[in-house]
């Protein structure tokens, strides 16, 4: 469901510095900015990398918390840089919005040829909020806990082991499947194009309010993917298994070493991360454009 919102007085800037592309848009968005009246702020990552000839009038993000006091976060690079946006913003609710500096982005879906279209668009309060699900994640490992958020999926694999791994999983405290594969993705309805798509799962939309699982690599084929309402806890554990090193991925950024005896509970965070979007947008264009899906073959 989209929410309105409304005209911006400040926006922040996350972007991968790595890519020269990032460097060329800085000032054209600083100037934009200075047009509009609206204030920007820099990562300090940004700040440390800028030139002694840098002019312009920004504020500094020193904390997760200043993204409390800005309107919106422009993320400049791809998917991954939104990714890691969307961890570092969390429950705060700051919305945010993706260019994509490549050739493929389905989160980052703005590209640079429609950017400052689609900012001034935000400039004039045309924009729209589109909630995503994130998921919480809990390892559990000798009475010690640790506790992660992820926007797209949590992957467990067999990490560091040559051999297939043994994964049961529970949903609400009743007996799922045991699956004896190379992993298990668990993954949001935005994590459904991503790695859980390029392994057999289902596309969902957005909107929804679902998790999906997906096996990597089941060794029988009568284990397939399930879409499972967002209201299950999920609990995965390693039966029998005498694996360790099994590696557990955050929204692909994120690795964590488990053993044999941790035990992984899943469920939906109690925070939403606010997308800007357009009412001319349409996902299934979206899903033409970067993933040709609904294309026949040559």
């Amino acid at each position: 469901m989209m929410e309105a919102f409304t005209k911006p007085q400040s926006f922040g800037i996350w972007g991968n510095t790595d890519k020269p592309r990032f460097w060329e848009l800085l000032e054209p968005i600083l100037k934009w900015a200075e047009q509009k009246k609206i204030l920007p702020h820099i990562t300090t990552r940004i700040k440390d990398q800028l030139p002694n000839s840098f002019k312009y009038k920004v504020e500094v993000i020193e904390s997760a918390d200043n993204f409390e006091n800005i309107d919106f976060l422009l993320t400049l690079g791809g998917d991954g840089t939104m990714l890691s946006a969307a961890r570092a913003v969390e429950y705060r609710g700051t919305p945010i919005l993706g260019i994509h500096l490549g050739e493929l982005g389905f989160l980052a879906k703005i590209t640079t040829d429609v950017m400052f279209e689609r900012l001034d668009m935000v400039a004039n309060a045309n924009y729209e909020i589109q909630k995503r699900m994130v998921l919480k994640g809990q390892i559990i490992n000798n009475e010690e806990s640790s506790t992660f958020y992820a926007l797209n999926d949590f992957v467990i694999d067999r990490g560091k082991s040559h051999r297939l791994i043994t994964l049961r999983l529970k949903a609400n405290d009743r007996y799922v499947a045991d699956y004896k594969a190379d992993g298990l993705i668990i993954g949001t309805p935005t994590g459904s194009t991503a790695y859980a798509l390029s392994a057999g799962g289902p596309i969902i939309m957005p909107m929804l309010k679902a998790m999906v699982v997906v096996p990597i690599s089941p060794h029988t084929l009568n284990l397939r993917p399930i879409v499972l309402p967002d209201d299950r806890t999920l609990e995965v554990t390693f039966p029998n298994d005498g694996n360790d090193g099994i590696a557990f991925a955050i929204d692909g950024q994120v690795n964590q070493y488990l053993d044999q005896n941790s035990k992984i509970i899943i469920e939906k965070a109690p925070y939403d991360i606010n997308m800007i979007d357009y009412k001319d947008s349409s996902y299934f264009d979206n899903l033409q454009r970067k993933m040709g899906w609904g294309r026949r073959g040559n």
